[in-house]
């Protein structure tokens, strides 16, 4: 059975491994259809040391399925049915867990393709309460892009910064797989969508996913752009994930008592606040991980309506995997880029 497994540093490589056993208890076996690359990967390949992470390492963390065979205990799901994959090994047993706030469970055993062998290969056995299934008008792709890029801009629209219908927002990155995401997000429910992308190119990209304003970070300060479009008064909500470079013009973005929710850290973990501002002008600072599995369903469910789409970059197949990390490693993608498994 293949497998694409981290050997090394920047080392990837397609290895044959032993096929899963029969499903356990509760159990399903999957075949996986395709995994959608996001910066989680391209951090492992560079060598960024994670926590208990063994080489060598099955990458992936975001992917969908078709179910193969279904173990002893298992209902609610059939032979050839397609679903989406929630990534962390989640214990389903504490009360986090059990209040479907799957993201905080108390005793995770870690992350796939992260800590635990990931998703980029042929066959995997998991526990069936951790598949959503797809609904009809969802592909193999919109089920692989479910649980990190939309379902993570679900949890942090949604569930955190209590996004409401008129309200401005900024979104860093929007030519990132889950920036695309939260535009399309934001724009349906009414909102005034600004955001930021790295090139001229993305411009035009970003407006027709339904962005208001589309800002050049390179070119300009995006700051001062917000302040000019919003009247002074600045944004009900920023969509943070770039981390120390953009940190301190996202709060001067925010009008007073507006909101920053974050998922992400991709140009440095450490920055400073202005505690000045965070309290005077009554900020509110919102951290968000991952997604719960209910976000999931609701985001293939909009999939299936026809309100969002995945935006695609490109799609590889194993032997091509290395030159789709650079490319994502440069930020020359926009959207997400999918790597077909079977």
């Amino acid at each position: 059975m293949r497998a694409l497994q981290l050997i090394d540093d920047r080392k990837l490589e397609q290895v044959d491994i032993a096929p899963p056993p029969e499903p356990g208890i509760g159990e399903v076996t999957l075949r996986i259809k395709a995994v959608a690359l996001n910066h989680i990967d391209v951090w492992g390949w560079r060598g960024m040391a994670f926590a208990k992470r063994k080489l060598p390492l099955t990458i992936g963390a975001e992917a969908s399925g078709e179910v193969d065979a279904i173990g002893p205990g298992v209902s609610g799901l059939v032979p050839g049915q397609l679903v989406s994959i929630y990534g962390a090994r989640t214990c389903g047993l504490c009360k986090a867990c059990r209040d479907g706030r799957d993201n905080l469970c108390e005793h995770v055993g870690g992350v796939h393709g992260f800590h635990l062998d990931g998703f980029a290969q042929e066959k995997i056995n998991l526990p069936a309460r951790l598949l959503v299934p797809a609904p009809p008008g969802v592909d193999a792709i919109g089920a692989a892009v479910a649980p990190v890029t939309f379902g993570t801009v679900e949890h942090m629209l949604f569930d955190n910064a209590k996004l409401q219908p008129g309200e401005t927002i900024l979104i860093h990155a929007g030519g990132s797989g889950i920036g695309s995401a939260a535009i399309q997000l934001a724009k349906k429910m009414g909102c005034t969508v600004i955001t930021t992308v790295g090139s001229d190119e993305k411009i035009e990209p970003a407006k027709a996913l339904g962005a208001d304003h589309v800002i050049n970070y390179r070119t300009d300060r995006f700051e001062g752009v917000v302040r000019k479009i919003t009247k002074k008064k600045g944004v009900d909500v920023v969509f943070e994930h770039v981390g120390k470079d953009t940190w301190a013009g996202s709060m001067f973005s925010l009008k007073r008592g507006g909101r920053l929710v974050t998922c992400g850290s991709t140009s440095g973990v450490s920055t400073e606040i202005n505690l000045m501002m965070l309290f005077q002008q009554q900020l509110k600072l919102l951290g968000s991980f991952g997604c719960r599995m209910e976000n999931m369903a609701n985001a293939m469910q909009k999939m299936a309506a026809g309100l969002v789409r995945p935006v695609i970059d490109t799609e590889v197949d194993f032997q091509s995997i290395d030159a789709a990390l650079k490319r994502m490693e440069g930020r020359d993608v926009f959207g997400k880029i999918i790597l077909h498994v079977g």
